[in-house]
């Protein structure tokens, strides 16, 4: 992936990123002693999930799953995350880093390429889930 990513792509990104990654990059992005306000949380709290089924790419609401938000203002741009789960950490650091593409800060570049680095590890776990459930697709033959 090298195309410019929309704000929805990368918040949707970085809330799969792994922690580790997360909060280095914050810190890093942090570091020059640009003013940080935390506005929102991080807060935890649950939200409804609602999944398209594969088949009839039919929506329903697979119920409540545990959610943290948080929204933070960064050199006078405002950054948010939402992760699944509870880690009040990685939801604040992913704040600050949509935070330091919004302001167009040093480390915007940074931010992406661990954007496109999250899509290339789902694109690669989408790829090896279907390689191993291949083997068990039921093909049909029409008798006339």
């Amino acid at each position: 992936m090298t195309d410019a990513l929309s704000r929805e792509q990368r918040c949707a990104l970085l809330a799969e990123a792994e922690r580790d990654e997360l909060v280095a990059l914050a810190d890093e992005c942090l570091a020059d002693g640009a003013p940080v306000r935390v506005l929102t949380g991080p807060v935890v709290g649950v939200v409804v999930a609602q999944v398209r089924e594969p088949v009839l790419a039919e929506r329903f609401l697979l119920g409540d799953v545990l959610a943290c938000r948080a929204e933070v203002e960064l050199s006078g741009r405002r950054g948010w995350s939402m992760r699944l789960g509870d880690d009040r950490a990685a939801t604040l650091a992913a704040a600050v880093l949509d935070a330091e593409v919004e302001a167009a800060r040093p480390a915007a570049g940074r931010v992406d390429d661990l954007c496109h680095t999250v899509a290339r590890r789902r694109t690669e776990r989408e790829a090896a889930e279907w390689a191993e459930i291949a083997p068990t697709i039921v093909e049909f033959e029409e008798l006339t």
